[in-house]
């Protein structure tokens, strides 16, 4: 038996190894040190895509260079070791993993372990409850380990298990907040916070953008979010006022810009400010398309078969443009857009505008 005080120092840092990066480097070197070992490595196969196939992490000197090219290129091929058929949380010993005598085993420990200095190993395998494999290796150039340095490793099975299942399942979080997080920004979403004065106070990286190339919205006097156009500028302050003085009101909407497209929707804050930092009244959602209308109307017409002076139309109405508006903007006669809009409207499988603008704004063009 062994002593909590014993793995007690080694606990801290493999808990708190999840968080590092790489993973549990403290926690390597800190138990290479402990049981005075050359060379100590975790490796795993995590089942979350957000990661290489297989996750090496080591302290202490690895194999060299040639030795681990021919690892990849052929030895792993025929390692003779069993590795997924280990008892979990059982360590052993070198002389429990190779046959002495057998060629195959032999041949490993003449090309793999006695050029790496790995003349005393000691191989523990963890399985964690998902299903996911982790494999503890501790390795000697001379001397061989102590009786106390198995037991110690074997102590720390149960909590290198809870450290890698919360590894596995943080994982899956960053992999699916990365996905979700490729989306939105494909999307082109971001937002800003204002004071009730229009000041800006945050902006996530879209927002600062935006605010970056200057074009369209800029930091102006004092701090507030201003606009490259008078008209522009007021109808911004406009939508600002309003919320002050309506902070239960309906959220105000700003086109920016039409072509390549840019809008901006104005709605009460409601979150509480953390202590010390300004109280934020209105946030600001932008919404962009990094794309020309030119390259939008070739979109719709490969997604929903229609002809280029039909895609044209189906942008504008998607845009919530009128009938007429839309007409007046394309330099067509509106019962020519009419007639557009039928035939449209048919190809898309939509009852009406709002339809089409459903199903344009949920379709995969927002991702492009």
């Amino acid at each position: 038996m062994i002593a909590m005080a014993d793995i007690a120092g080694l606990l801290p840092p493999l808990i708190d190894g999840a968080f590092e990066d790489p993973p549990w480097g403290n926690f390597l070197d800190r138990c290479r040190a402990r049981i005075g070992a050359d060379y100590t490595s975790l490796i795993f196969r995590p089942l979350a895509p957000s990661r290489p196939a297989q996750i090496h992490l080591f302290s202490g000197e690895a194999s060299p260079p040639l030795v681990q090219k021919l690892y990849r290129d052929s030895l792993h091929r025929a390692d003779p070791i069993d590795y997924h058929g280990l008892i979990d949380g059982r360590v052993y010993a070198l002389d429990e993993l190779l046959v002495a005598g057998d060629p195959m085993h032999e041949r490993y420990r003449r090309e793999l372990l006695t050029p790496s200095a790995m003349n005393d190993i000691r191989l523990m395998r963890i399985v964690e409850p998902s299903g996911v494999n982790v494999w503890l290796t501790a390795s000697r150039r001379t001397g061989r380990f102590r009786a106390r340095d198995k037991t110690l490793i074997e102590a720390l099975a149960p909590y290198l298990r809870s450290a890698l299942r919360g590894f596995v399942a943080l994982e899956r979080e960053r992999f699916k907040a990365s996905v979700t997080g490729d989306a939105i920004t494909r999307m082109r979403f971001g937002w800003m916070t204002l004071d009730a004065d229009g000041r800006l106070l945050d902006t996530d990286a879209e927002g600062r953008r935006i605010l970056d190339r200057g074009d369209i919205l800029r930091r102006g006097a004092g701090g507030r979010l201003a606009a490259r156009s008078d008209e522009l500028d007021r109808e911004i302050a406009t939508a600002i006022r309003a919320i002050g003085a309506a902070p239960l009101g309906r959220p105000r909407a700003v086109v920016l810009c039409r072509d390549p497209w840019l809008d901006m929707l104005l709605v009460p804050a409601h979150r509480q400010a953390v202590p010390g930092n300004p109280v934020a009244a209105i946030v600001a959602y932008v919404h962009g398309d990094g794309w020309s209308s030119a390259d939008r109307c070739e979109q719709l017409a490969d997604l929903f078969r229609l002809l280029p002076s039909e895609a044209r139309l189906a942008l504008a109405l998607s845009r919530g443009m009128s009938i007429a508006q839309a007409a007046n903007d394309l330099g067509l006669t509106v019962e020519t857009a009419r007639t557009y809009s039928k035939t449209i409207y048919a190809k898309m499988g939509a009852r009406g505008q709002p339809d089409l603008v459903r199903f344009i704004h949920r379709s995969v063009l927002m991702l492009a």
